[in-house]
C-alpha cells in the first residue's frame, strides 16, 4: 500500500485524542415550542413545579427530534453509544456536587428565585427549543435568527449550530460562576443536560455526514468544508480541559470522533463486499480471487473519490483528510484480508491472498493515479509479519503435495503414451518425449509464481520442486524399464529428456538443483544400459563362430559391423554428450567380446592356419576400427588391442614377440597374468620361452601398478571386463 502512494506531498498526521460515540442527525426541522409529553396541571402556588414544566420543552424537542432522525438514518448509522450520555451525566453531577458543596443547602425552596433568573433559564431553553438569540460573534442570517439549535443540526447549519451552543455554553458558565443556581440546583442540571444533549446531537451529525461522504449520494462539499470548520472551532473554544474540572468548557474531541466516523466509515464499506461470504463458500480460488478484485474496485474507487471530491472540500478548511482516509482504508483492508487468509483453505486460494498483497494492492498503479500524497509516516504492514509467515508456511506444505500430485499425473501421463505405443517426436534432430516439457513447465511455473511473492518463498518452492523430481526420476526409470515400451527411440528419448533436466534446470537455477545430480546421472545410465543391453542380445550370438575354421574363409564379421551402424542410427538423435559416451561403449563391447572370443577360441590353429588366424584379425581390427571412426567414436585407445593379439598369434620371429607383449601391457594396464598366459597358449612357444616372457610380463605389470594402475592408461578398462577360463593349454603354458 505504500507504494501506490508514492508519488504526493507528506500530510501533517492527526492529534490522537479520546474518540466520542456518533448518531445520525435528523433533517426535518423540529417544530418550535412543542409542550412537554402528558398532560401536566400547572400549580401557581407550586413556584417550583411550574419552573421543571417550563425547562421540560428542551430535554422533549431535542429527544423527538433525534428520534425522528434516528428513525430515518436507520439504515446507514449505526447505533447510538450510550457511553457519550453516560459521560455527560458523570460530568453533570459531578458539576452539581460541587455547586451544593459551594452555595448554600440544596433543600430551601424555589420560591425565592428572582424574577431575572427565572427569565434568563427560560431564555435559554427557548434558544434550544424554539427562538435563537443572538450568537456570540454578533447578529446571524435572518433566517437564522428564529431557529433552535436542533433545527440548525438538522439542516446541517452547524457552525450556527455551534455558535448558539458555544453562546449558552458561555451564558450557563457566567451564571453559575455568579452563584445564579444556588438555590436551584436542578434548574442548572436541566440546562447543563440540554447543553451536553445538543454538543452530543453535533456530534453524532459529524459521524453521520462521514458515514454519508462515500455513499451513493455524498456530501455537498460546502457541508464538508462547514464540518472542518466546526471541528476547528470547537478546538479553539476547547483547548484545554477547566482548570476547575467543570464538566463545562470540556474539550469535546471532534477531531478524534472525525477520525474513528473515517476509520468506521472505511470498515463499513470494505466489510460491505462479499459480506458473510468466507472463501470456503466462494467457488475455490477463483470465487475468492473475484472477492479481492471486487474489494480492490471499491477501495481504488472509494480513494479515487477521496482525492478528487473529499480531500480538496477539507483543504479548503484548513483540514487534512487524505492521509486519515488513507490509513482507514489500509487498516480496513488488513482487517478484511486477515479474515480471509484465516478461513482460505487450500493452495491455489492461499496463493491467491499472497499474491493480491503482494501484487496488486501494493503495486503502484493501484490507484490508477501517480499524485497521491505519501503518509507522514510509512503504513504497517498489511498483514503481520506472523500471519505473513503462516500463509507462505501453509502454502507451501499445500504445494508440496501439489506438486507430487503434478509429477503423479505426469507418470500417468507418459504410462498412457507407453501402453498406446506412441513413438517419440524428434525435435531439432533429437528424440523427444512430452516428460521433459511437463517438468520444465512444472518447476518453472511455481518458481516463477513464488518468485513474484517473495525471493524467500522462491527458494522454497524450488527446494520443494527438487525433491519432488529427485524422487520421481527413480520411479519413472523403473516404471519405464518395466514397461512394454522399451524400445531405442524410447530409451534415446529419456536419455536426451535426462540430459535437458540436467543442463537447463541446472542452468536456470544455477546452485540450487545440485541435488538433482546424482539421480540424474543414475537415470541417463539406467538408460544407456538397457539400450546397450539391446544391442548386445542383437549381436552376441555373432561373436560365437570367430576364431574359428569357418571364420579365416568366411566374413562373418560384416553381419556383426550392419547391427552396429543400424544401433549408431538411433545415437545419432541422441544429444551429443550422452551419444558419444553410448557410442564409444559400443566400440568398447565389439573389442573386448572380439578379444575374449580370441583368447577362448573354439578351435586350436597351428602352421598356416595360425598365421592366417593372424592376419584375419589384423583385417578385422581395422573393419572394426574404421567402422567406428566413421560413427565417430572418439574411442582410439581401442585400436591397438586386437592388432597386438594378432601380432602375437603370427610372430615368426619369438624374440619380437616380447616386444608386442610390451606394447599390449602399457596400452592397456588392466591386464592381467592370466590374460598374458591365454595369450602364450595361443603359440605353444615351449616352456621355457614362456618362462621366460611370462616372468618379463609380470615384472612389467608389477612397474605398471606401481606407476598407477590403470590410471596410467587414463581409467580405460578393456581386459579386466575379460574372463578367461583356465584351459588345458594354459595349464602346458603355464608348465
Amino acid at each position: 500500500m505504500a507504494e501506490w502512494g508514492s508519488a504526493a506531498a507528506k500530510m501533517p498526521s492527526p492529534q490522537t485524542v479520546a474518540s466520542g460515540p456518533e448518531l445520525h442527525s435528523p433533517r426535518e426541522p423540529a417544530v418550535p415550542q412543542i409542550p412537554a409529553q402528558g398532560t401536566r396541571k400547572a400549580s401557581s402556588e407550586d413556584a417550583s413545579s411550574a419552573h421543571r414544566e417550563g425547562l421540560r420543552p428542551g430535554l422533549g424537542t431535542l429527544r423527538r427530534a433525534f428520534s425522528k432522525a434516528s428513525q430515518r438514518a436507520s439504515g446507514c448509522a449505526p447505533q447510538e453509544d450510550p457511553g457519550l450520555l453516560r459521560r455527560s451525566s458523570r460530568l453533570l453531577f459531578r458539576s452539581l456536587r460541587r455547586a451544593r458543596d459551594e452555595g448554600p443547602a440544596a433543600d430551601q425552596t424555589q420560591a425565592t428565585t428572582g424574577p431575572g433568573v427565572a427569565h434568563g433559564r427560560e431564555a435559554s431553553s427557548r434558544a434550544m427549543d424554539g427562538v435563537s438569540p443572538q450568537s456570540s460573534t454578533g447578529a446571524g442570517p435572518a433566517e437564522l435568527e428564529d431557529k433552535s439549535v436542533a433545527d440548525l443540526i438538522t439542516e446541517r447549519k452547524l457552525l450556527a449550530a455551534f455558535e448558539q451552543l458555544r453562546h449558552l455554553e458561555t451564558q450557563l458558565v457566567a451564571e453559575k460562576a455568579s452563584r445564579t443556581f444556588e438555590q436551584d440546583p436542578t434548574g442548572f442540571a436541566r440546562r447543563a443536560m440540554d447543553l451536553c444533549l445538543h454538543y452530543d446531537g453535533l456530534a453524532a451529525e459529524i459521524g453521520a455526514i462521514v458515514l454519508e461522504t462515500l455513499g451513493p449520494d455524498g456530501v455537498d462539499a460546502a457541508v464538508l468544508a462547514e464540518l472542518a470548520r466546526v471541528v476547528r472551532a470547537e478546538e479553539e473554544a476547547h483547548p484545554e480541559p477547566p482548570a476547575d474540572g467543570d464538566f463545562l468548557c470540556t474539550p469535546r474531541h471532534w477531531r478524534q470522533h472525525w477520525e474513528d466516523a473515517v476509520r468506521r466509515s472505511a470498515r463499513e464499506r470494505v466489510q460491505q463486499v462479499s459480506a458473510g461470504e468466507a472463501p470456503g463458500a466462494a467457488e475455490g480460488a477463483s470465487g475468492l480471487a473475484q472477492l479481492l478484485a471486487e474489494l480492490g474496485r471499491l477501495v481504488r474507487r472509494d480513494l479515487q473519490k477521496v482525492q478528487l471530491e473529499v480531500h480538496p472540500a477539507y483543504a479548503a478548511a484548513g483540514y487534512p483528510a487524505w492521509e486519515a482516509y488513507l490509513r482507514a482504508f489500509h487498516g480496513a483492508v488488513a482487517q478484511r484480508l486477515q479474515e480471509l487468509a484465516h478461513d482460505a483453505h487450500g493452495c491455489e486460494q492461499l496463493y491467491v491472498l499472497l499474491d493480491w498483497a503482494s501484487n496488486v494492492y501494493s503495486s503502484p498503479d493501484f490507484l490508477g493515479s501517480q499524485d497521491m500524497a505519501l503518509p507522514s509516516e510509512p503504513l504497517p504492514p498489511l498483514l503481520a509479519p506472523d500471519v505473513w509467515a503462516q500463509l507462505e508456511s501453509d502454502y507451501t506444505s499445500f504445494l508440496e503435495t501439489k506438486i507430487a500430485s503434478c509429477f503423479d499425473g505426469i507418470l500417468q501421463v507418459e504410462q498412457s503414451r507407453w501402453v498406446a505405443a506412441e513413438a517419440p517426436d524428434v525435435l531439432q534432430g533429437h528424440y523427444h518425449t512430452p516428460l521433459s516439457i511437463d517438468v520444465h513447465m512444472l518447476v518453472a511455473e511455481h518458481v516463477k509464481a513464488a518468485g513474484a511473492i517473495s525471493a524467500e518463498l522462491e527458494a522454497t518452492t524450488l527446494q520443494i520442486c527438487t525433491r519432488a523430481l529427485g524422487l520421481f526420476l527413480p520411479r519413472f526409470e523403473k516404471a519405464f524399464l518395466e514397461s512394454g515400451a522399451v524400445s531405442e527411440p524410447n530409451l534415446c528419448a529419456n536419455i536426451n529428456a535426462c540430459e535437458e533436466f540436467r543442463t537447463h534446470l541446472l542452468a536456470r537455477f544455477p546452485g540450487s538443483l545440485k541435488e538433482l545430480e546424482k539421480p540424474l546421472v543414475a537415470a541417463t545410465c539406467a538408460f544407456q544400459k538397457r539400450l546397450l543391453q539391446g544391442l548386445q542380445g542383437d549381436v552376441q550370438p555373432l561373436f560365437k563362430v570367430l576364431c574359428t575354421k569357418a571364420w579365416l574363409t568366411q566374413d562373418v564379421l560384416q553381419p556383426l559391423l550392419d547391427k552396429v551402424v543400424a544401433f549408431a542410427g538411433h545415437l545419432e538423435h541422441v544429444v551429443p554428450p550422452r551419444a558419444q559416451e553410448t557410442l564409444q561403449e559400443v566400440h568398447r563391447y565389439v573389442v573386448r567380446e572380439y578379444l575374449a572370443q580370441a583368447l577362448r577360441p573354439r578351435e586350436r590353429f597351428r602352421g598356416v592356419e595360425r598365421v592366417s588366424g593372424s592376419q584375419k584379425m589384423g583385417l578385422d581390427a581395422q573393419a572394426i576400427g574404421n567402422t567406428f571412426q566413421g560413427l565417430g567414436s572418439e574411442a582410439a585407445w581401442l585400436g591397438r588391442a586386437i592388432p597386438c593379439v594378432a601380432d602375437i598369434l603370427g610372430e615368426t620371429y619369438k624374440d619380437d614377440i616380447r616386444r608386442h607383449l610390451e606394447t599390449l601391457i602399457r596400452s592397456y594396464p588392466d591386464i592381467r597374468r592370466d590374460h598374458v598366459l591365454a595369450i602364450l597358449a595361443l603359440r605353444r612357444l615351449g616352456h621355457r620361452r614362456n618362462q621366460h616372457l611370462l616372468t618379463h610380463a609380470q615384472d612389467l605389470l608389477r612397474a605398471v601398478a606401481k606407476a598407477g594402475g590403470p590410471g596410467a592408461a587414463g581409467g580405460h578398462v578393456l581386459f579386466e571386463e575379460i574372463e578367461v577360463p583356465t584351459s588345458m593349454d594354459v595349464l602346458i603354458t603355464c608348465i
